[in-house]
């Protein structure tokens, strides 16, 4: 093997981005003879299995080397998996693998983290269903596309315990993660204010796609109630018909229209009092009763909207909507019928941090002291199908 030719296409790519000791190993093993190896990849914490994106990446790799790599996936798409378990052995040329392992870890851990994100999420609200709204948030496109992809997973995992999840992205290009031919949503908030008002936008809207359901941000003018009352009074059959939505996404920095600390306890008080009568900490109590999307400012837009006779009106909430916010939406039984988000991208990056041993060299069982739980145990690891 001419080791010196330059490298061209996949390979200066690889080339590029892999640690540079791993390129160094690769060189001294083709010098000095190949071996074939066993790679066990995990995480430390535990995760939703979601390898597609790496495991499709390295078959490319493989044909274009000439080269067979045996994958033994322990956890199949989906499946939970526990701190520190293999998700997936990878057996074939040293040579071959060594230079990989930078690249890989990186299609891998993100992905399960966050999918173990979604899966929590849909799973606490079961009967909402979830929007993919990470785009904005991602370093670029194959982020976006690695992030839409483990919601998808996790969405997947929490439809088999009976969960609606996932079902769209914000954007054409993950749209197919979801089974869906297009991204979801109707108007920013940019619209309302080229429009001059919520109920101008609206308008707008509705003349230019007159056929398909519509959403309307209400916070623009702090006037949520008010501005959802009066566009459902000019739409009442879109309203009747059930394709009238409203979403709200009041900042951090105020109460929804007609709430103040006290109404807002009432507010929980008449609809859901278990919620707020038991020790909460402070992030709690601000989900419950504090300024932004809180599960009073839901509860109370549900109220109003019931008591104009607008019960078919739905409910979408966007702002933070992560792990956390909603169980606390779920304790309080809030009214919600779709969640806009991109909170399961991984707030703690170094969670998502992947690790990959060698524990065979040739056949031969062989890992660094600690890492003696990474060893197969003649197919007991085996899960899936």
């Amino acid at each position: 093997m001419d080791t010196d030719r330059p490298a061209t296409g996949l390979a200066a790519d690889i080339a590029a981005r892999t640690d540079s000791y791993f390129n160094r190993t690769k060189r001294i093993v083709e010098r000095f003879g190949d071996k074939r190896v066993t790679y066990a990849l995990f995480l430390r914490r535990p995760v939703i299995c979601a390898p597609r994106l790496m495991l499709d990446w390295l078959n490319m790799v493989a044909a274009q080397r000439g080269t067979e790599i045996e994958v033994d996936l322990i956890y199949q798409e989906g499946d939970w998996v526990g701190a520190g378990e293999p998700i997936v052995y990878l057996t074939g040329s040293m040579v071959h693998l060594s230079d990989l392992e930078t690249i890989l870890l990186q299609k891998i851990g993100p992905a399960c983290v966050a999918a173990h994100n979604a899966y929590q999420m849909a799973l606490s609200l079961p009967n909402a269903a979830f929007l993919a709204m990470e785009a904005r948030h991602c370093a670029g496109a194959e982020m976006q596309d690695m992030m839409s992809y483990a919601a998808s997973v996790g969405s997947s995992a929490a439809r088999r315990e009976g969960a609606k999840g996932f079902v769209g992205s914000a954007n054409d290009c993950t749209a197919h993660w979801f089974g869906a031919a297009q991204g979801f949503g109707t108007m920013p908030h940019s619209l309302i204010g080229y429009a001059g008002s919520t109920m101008r936008a609206a308008e707008m809207f509705r003349e230019t796609f007159p056929d398909e359901p519509i959403t309307v941000l209400v916070d623009y003018f702090g006037k949520e109630i008010t501005d959802a009352l009066a566009v459902c009074a000019r739409f009442p059959q879109v309203a009747a018909a059930g394709d009238l939505s409203f979403r709200l996404d009041t900042h951090g920095g105020r109460f929804l229209e007609g709430l103040d600390p006290a109404e807002s306890y009432a507010v929980l008080e008449r609809h859901a009092p278990g919620a707020i009568r038991r020790y909460r900490s402070d992030s709690e109590l601000r989900f419950l009763v504090g300024t932004g999307v809180s599960a009073a400012a839901i509860w109370r837009t549900r109220e109003a909207l019931d008591q104009a006779g607008y019960e078919k009106v739905r409910i979408v909430v966007s702002s933070g909507f992560g792990v956390d916010k909603c169980r606390v939406m779920a304790d309080a039984k809030a009214p919600i019928d779709v969640v806009g988000t991109g909170s399961f991208i991984p707030d703690s990056w170094h969670e998502t941090y992947a690790t990959a041993d060698i524990v065979e060299y040739d056949g031969v069982p062989m890992v660094k002291i600690g890492r003696e739980f990474l060893l197969r145990k003649n197919g007991a690891r085996k899960r899936g199908g």
